[in-house]
């Protein structure tokens, strides 16, 4: 989530999430993209500082470290590619047997709460299980709705259990 943040306080209005489960590979692939400000190639390793951030509001950004750091525990790898002017990509990729690896926590609740808190900005959740692949698109809500708004309860409840439908099948 706060890696998707940042993109949106760079100015990004296209979040793209990607999880991609491989059992027989035995990897866990997640890809955070934004279409925000992106970062000059002097500053990427500056943004992976836990004691860097370019809030006002708290003088510390661990998002990326963290996220870094755990890929990392897991023999995985994380690589930040990023244009100015186009945005960022956030590429994490873990052992999905390793015993360090964090749980994936509410993914549901997660985009549930992106979307909620970003009305404005559209969100593509793309989640893949061994080939079976699951996708929410604002977008597609978006122009299938009309006029109601994507941050409405109702739009939330959907999207919510959409996605826990598709992780409780998986």
């Amino acid at each position: 989530m706060d890696v998707a943040e940042n993109g949106l306080d760079a100015g990004a209005n296209l979040i793209r999430i990607t999880v991609k489960e491989e059992h027989d590979e035995d990897r866990l692939l997640i890809t955070i993209a934004d279409n925000g400000r992106g970062i000059p190639k002097e500053k990427i390793d500056q943004i992976l500082d836990p004691f860097y951030t370019t809030r006002t509001t708290r003088r510390v950004g661990l998002g990326l470290s963290l996220f870094r750091e755990a890929s990392r525990r897991c023999d995985g790898d994380f690589k930040v590619n990023s244009e100015v002017g186009l945005g960022t990509e956030v590429t994490a990729t873990f052992q999905l047997s390793h015993i360090d690896l964090p749980p994936m926590g509410d993914m549901a609740g997660t985009m549930a709460a992106l979307i909620a808190g970003n009305p404005d900005a559209d969100f593509v959740y793309t989640h893949e299980v061994d080939g079976n692949r699951f996708e929410l698109d604002t977008r597609e809500i978006r122009e299938e709705l009309e006029d109601v708004p994507l941050h409405h309860p109702e739009v939330i409840r959907y999207v919510t259990q959409t996605i826990r439908e598709f992780l409780s099948a998986g």
